[in-house]
């Protein structure tokens, strides 16, 4: 047997020889490829997988017994994914196959259903077109209202499908909805034994690991949702794990948001719910020109907020984000936003001068809007926001961020972009800053500034109901702003695409972000091998940044360059650069 150390800086295949008695009492027919197993290296015992059967040892060559088998682990073709993983975002195979090994021991799979689902023979039904081609890619925008649940259940009809959702609250409605259709469902890593029977598995980020011997069908639910990726390095991300999983099974994938990522636009071909459809899932979006209003003497509030507070019948969501809190700058004349020339990021004064907040551009202290040479610090803090609130509205206001331990029960709660996820449903959302958002340092600010918006309007409901959006800008014009009001998600994604195509940035190019205390070391020697289609910029704050025209030369680099002692951080297709 070929077995893998879990060791992640071992990184080594070792082979060990079954005990006789394994074979007396069974146990030897129990191994396969995937399998847990205890063996002892180096003095020391340890556990491990079994990543090859059947192999043949060097001559003259006396194994090791293996000394206890654990039970079951991941299956092969998940083996085989996981090495796939490990090139794909710069990791070790080691760190895959611990996401995707039972949380407890598993000693056989839970009883085989009697027969798999069949599609049904009658007329379709919604959503069934989408399953009907062999691994075809579908990207569905489907607007902020919609559950998604009919999606879900045309996925099962073709046989066990693989459902991936950001949020653990919505993969639970989705699974009891789904045994309610009489589907037998795997719920995540707790029913790991179910889903290696055979089962519809619904999950988080890493139900994408779980194993499905006959995987029918995958649907990813809000492709664009950060949860998606890993946080930790590896960053893989679920999006991508799903799609090549469906691939090597020859299965429909099913590609779901209100506001799909170009990433996922690249990847299949889009499908729209209808105009109509699409209008009223979204709500209405009332837009504050703050353009006009002093930066001084204006406060935190536009005019006319206070009344659109007071007549939302029910909660009041609003948001102020901490997040990329550096100052605005604002002219008191005229109330513009210093910007870039292109105006996609905000600048700040730094020794008099007016500096891009990448330092790719440089000014005098001049408004270019209308040539004033007086700007006003724009600050905004959350805690100030309530107490602002509470004045503005006359009754108590709650705060909310991603440290509080509890949501209180005030009508208004004000916090950062945590409210959007800890109320279940609300009246109103306001951002109060929405500049913040669309002027952040950050490649991929628009997307992720009208994914905010969606899950807002998520919150609030469709076009139908009474739920607004209100969004204060000084940019009213953007097209992001435009985006919502209009609820045509197109707008974003038609600008984006050319822009970063123009830009050579993802997803027509590939990143990595280096980073840690052995960036340094591991830059240099990188070096030394890199070819021409790699570039190498920095450091920033100790971050390096590589890119490439796509990922096969830049992966590759990665995997063949040695990694220091000291310890390194590789960030493949980084969120937020």
């Amino acid at each position: 047997m070929r077995v893998l150390p879990d060791v992640v800086r071992l990184d080594r295949m070792f082979d060990y020889s079954v005990p006789d008695a394994w074979h007396a009492d069974g146990r030897a027919e129990r191994l396969a490829a995937g399998s847990i197993v205890r063996f002892s290296l180096g003095g020391r015992r340890m556990r491990g997988w079994i990543t090859e059967v059947g192999v043949d040892p060097p001559a003259g060559v006396e194994l090791q017994h293996l000394e206890r088998l654990t039970g079951m682990g991941p299956p092969a073709d998940v083996l085989s994914l996981a090495r796939w993983a490990a090139w794909r975002w710069a990791g070790r195979t080691v760190h895959f196959l611990r996401v995707a090994s039972p949380p407890r021991v598993v000693a056989s799979p839970a009883p085989a259903r009697i027969a798999a689902p069949t599609p049904s023979s009658g007329s379709p039904e919604r959503h069934d077109d989408l399953f009907s081609h062999p691994s075809a890619v579908t990207v569905l925008r489907c607007p902020p209202a919609d559950d998604c649940l009919a999606l879900a259940g045309a996925a099962t009809r073709r046989g066990d499908a693989l459902i991936v959702v950001p949020a653990l609250a919505h993969a639970r409605r989705i699974a009891t909805d789904l045994r309610r259709q009489g589907v037998r469902v795997a719920l995540g890593f707790d029913d790991w034994a179910q889903a290696a029977a055979g089962a519809t598995v619904v999950g988080t980020r890493t139900a994408v690991w779980m194993p499905m011997p006959h995987l029918a069908a995958v649907v990813v639910l809000d492709e664009h949702s950060e949860g998606l990726q890993s946080e930790q390095a590896p960053t893989w991300h679920a999006r991508e794990v799903a799609l090549e999983r469906a691939r090597r099974a020859g299965a429909p994938a099913v590609l779901v948001s209100p506001v799909p990522t170009l990433e996922a636009l690249e990847a299949g071909e889009l499908r729209e719910v209808g105009r109509a459809a699409e209008r009223d899932g979204w709500p209405a979006v009332d837009v504050l020109d703050r353009r006009l209003d002093d930066p001084v003497r204006g406060g935190l509030f536009a005019e006319g907020l206070r009344d659109r507070l007071a007549r939302a019948r029910g909660r009041v969501a609003i948001v102020l984000n901490r997040k990329g809190r550096g100052r605005l700058l604002a002219c008191k004349a005229c109330g513009e936003l210093a910007r870039t020339t292109d105006g996609r990021l905000p600048m700040r004064l730094v020794d008099d001068v007016l500096v891009a907040a990448d330092g790719s551009e440089r000014r005098p202290v001049v408004c270019a809007h209308c040539g004033s040479t007086v700007l006003r610090n724009l600050r905004i803090g959350v805690t100030r926001a309530r107490e602002d609130l509470a004045s503005l509205t006359g009754e108590p206001v709650g705060e909310l961020t991603a440290e509080s331990d509890r949501v209180g029960a005030e009508r208004i709660v004000v916090g950062t972009e945590a409210v959007l996820w800890r109320l279940q449903s609300v009246a109103a959302v306001v951002f109060l800053d929405f500049d913040q958002e669309l002027l952040a340092p950050r490649q991929r600010a628009s997307e992720q500034a009208l994914a905010l918006l969606a899950r807002g309007a998520r919150l609030v409901g469709g076009r139908r109901g009474e739920g607004r959006l209100v969004v204060q800008t000084r940019q009213p014009d953007h097209p992001v702003v435009r985006a919502a009001v209009l609820a045509d998600p197109s707008i974003v994604a038609d600008i984006e695409r050319r822009r970063r195509r123009e830009m050579d940035l993802p997803p027509h190019s590939a990143q990595a972000v280096v980073s840690g205390p052995g960036a340094e070391a591991f830059i240099e020697t990188l070096r030394e091998s890199a070819d021409t289609a790699v570039s190498i910029r920095g450091s920033l704050d100790g971050r390096f940044l590589l890119r490439a025209p796509s990922h096969g030369p830049l992966l590759d680099l990665l995997a063949r360059t040695p990694r220091p002692a000291a310890r390194l951080r590789v960030e493949v297709d980084p969120l937020r650069v």
